[in-house]
């Protein structure tokens, strides 16, 4: 899953599926994405999905506050122009100024994820990480039993 719900606003197709496939094949995202995550729709929530890695529909991820609407597939284009739209209506100087508000809480972890990339880097180069890439890249499930539990 990229970290579509990241955005100011996020628009979902009903069609759409969210999820986390990290732990599922060996990778993970210890830096601004989970932070994010667990603020947006709380730690239990973010834990299940990044421990889990299971796929959640649009109506769930509304239902948590992953993102802000669902709209039938073939109308997404056109409510997302409207809701641009409307913002475009609004003072650029108030909007820019919010955004700066509800991004000060965050912008210190900037540090964060410095650190989480290093990491994951460091990572993907162990046996562990290695058959993570294996198996996705074979289509296979990945064996990580014989790698020491947390």
């Amino acid at each position: 899953m990229a970290e579509e719900y990241e955005g100011d606003l996020t628009i979902a197709a009903d069609t759409a599926k969210f999820g986390q496939a990290g732990p599922r094949v060996g990778s993970f995202d210890a830096g601004f994405g989970s932070a994010f995550l667990a603020r947006v729709i709380g730690e239990k929530r973010a834990r299940e999905m990044r421990y889990l890695c299971r796929q959640y529909d649009a109506d769930t991820a509304e239902r948590w506050g992953l993102v802000n609407w669902v709209v039938p597939a073939r109308s997404l284009l056109d409510e997302a122009k409207v809701v641009a739209a409307e913002i475009a209506e609004k003072s650029p100087t108030a909007i820019r100024f919010l955004k700066q508000s509800f991004n000060a809480d965050t912008d210190h972890q900037a540090g964060l994820s410095n650190l989480a990339m290093s990491a994951l880097n460091l990572y993907t180069h162990t046996p562990e990480g290695l058959e993570g890439v294996a198996a996705f890249a074979e289509k296979r499930s990945p064996d990580f039993s014989k790698f020491a539990k947390a």
